[in-house]
């Protein structure tokens, strides 16, 4: 089964044909989509493209990027957003000390503010994480001894530590297409050492189209592509990266039903 676990189809780079990168993902294979939370002013148009698709599901978050825009956010808020029944994780969130478009400490409040919503309702966490890998462990063994949660690193291009220390509290991973860049032998190091059970793959679409397609608007058509780079570096065949990947994102996110 082919699955995008990661798209932003509320982007408005998809304005002139959202409905067209839907069914071309599904002439492509595509089975199952999870739209994903930026921001709270997003949330109407992601809601309104789930509720639109049985196939697309949706998380409800604040980027790093947009932490400004809510720095005093309390848990309970995510918590009532994520009782609408096509919310399938908490997120995207997290610290990215690249851009630093937020103050950290903003970030870094607004960050564990979603893990205490995930674990209140028992959703995966959606964790974006760049330049901030010493920082981001350190957040998540704290908040994991406060009580245990379920995380994913969405497109994990971070270093060796934060892999190491993040799936010993049973991270899951996910794949994207910088995996397939020609200069990335970085990134696919990493994907030889994440957990076998808990790998999935996204595009993040409309950024970071594989290749052959790189520097051009991604869409979720392209997920295959990340696949099979996947299996390649795993040493899979399509058969069973397609039915691992499978079987990780159901466990993940397990308010999907599995078809």
């Amino acid at each position: 089964m082919l699955i995008d676990s990661h798209v932003n189809l509320h982007a408005p780079q998809f304005d002139a044909d959202r409905e067209a990168t839907i069914e071309r993902a599904r002439a492509a294979g595509v089975e199952l989509m999870v739209t994903i939370g930026d921001r709270l002013s997003s949330l109407p148009a992601i809601r309104a493209i789930s509720e639109a698709h049985a196939d697309i599901w949706h998380t409800v978050g604040i980027h790093p990027h947009e932490a400004k825009d809510e720095p005093d956010l309390p848990p309970e808020r995510l918590v009532a957003f994520a009782e609408h029944p096509r919310v399938v994780g908490i997120g995207e969130t997290g610290l990215d000390f690249h851009y630093d478009l937020s103050p950290r400490d903003v970030q870094a409040h607004v960050f564990r503010s979603h893990i205490a919503a995930a674990r209140q309702t028992g959703l995966p966490l959606v964790v974006h994480s760049r330049e901030a890998d010493a920082v981001m462990a350190n957040v998540l063994e704290d908040e994991f001894a406060e009580g245990p949660f379920r995380l994913l690193m969405h497109c994990y291009t971070s270093g060796p530590e934060l892999l190491e220390r993040a799936a010993a509290l049973g991270a899951w991973f996910s794949v994207s297409g910088i995996a397939t860049f020609k200069a990335a032998e970085d990134v696919r190091d990493r994907v030889r050492a994440m957990p076998a059970e808990r790998i999935i793959v996204e595009t993040d679409c409309p950024y970071l189209a594989p290749v052959p397609h790189r520097g051009r608007r991604n869409e979720p058509a392209y997920v295959g592509l990340v696949l099979d780079k996947l299996a390649e570096i795993r040493g899979w065949d399509r058969a069973e990266a397609e039915a691992r990947t499978a079987d990780a994102f159901f466990t993940l996110f397990d308010r999907i039903p599995r078809p």
